[in-house]
């Protein structure tokens, strides 16, 4: 037991001393295209992409967008609704944080402040719906991790648009 806690404490003291990596740095422009892999409502993918930019070494602010359509049929009626948000967001970069030595790893997570657009269609009443339009908030944590300096994939979880979860291309510039 006293060596398996040695171990562990040598371990951490180890990982501390790493000099943190500059993954994300001010000046840095950053592009995420996604889909959803799952969506809050009863149907279709999510699509989205948001952009950050570099305002100083660790917090990146910038805009983000999200898409889902999705028309089904029920009995001889038609149904559908269009979703989009449209937010700015912003994000606290935590490599240096945790003196994380991954070069190729960035770690964020943030929130996001926006708008909502529900419309709701069908052929039963033949009018359409605004249900649920307004400001929304939303939250995410996500990981980048470049398999060239400037591209690579991300993955982010959350609520910030119609998805709890995205998988997607990520670029650096």
């Amino acid at each position: 037991m006293k060596k398996l806690v040695l171990v562990l404490v040598v371990g951490l003291v180890s990982f501390a001393s790493h000099k943190a990596v500059a993954q994300f740095e001010k000046g840095n422009s950053l592009l995420n295209l996604g889909i959803g892999v799952n969506s809050y409502y009863s149907g279709g993918i999510p699509i989205g992409a948001s952009y950050e930019y570099g305002v100083t070494d660790d917090i990146s602010v910038g805009v983000g967008v999200d898409y889902l359509s999705y028309r089904y049929n029920f009995g001889s009626s038609r149904y559908g609704f269009n979703i989009l948000y449209l937010g700015a967001r912003g994000s606290y970069h935590f490599n240096r944080l945790f003196k994380l030595d991954v070069e190729e790893l960035d770690i964020y997570g943030g929130a996001q402040l926006g708008y909502r657009s529900f419309s709701w269609k069908d052929d039963f009443s033949g009018a359409g719906d605004t249900y649920a339009s307004g400001v929304f908030f939303g939250i995410h944590v996500g990981t980048r991790y470049y398999f060239k300096p400037n591209i690579g994939a991300f993955l982010e979880l959350g609520a910030g648009g119609s998805g709890n979860a995205r998988l997607g291309v990520a670029f650096k510039f």
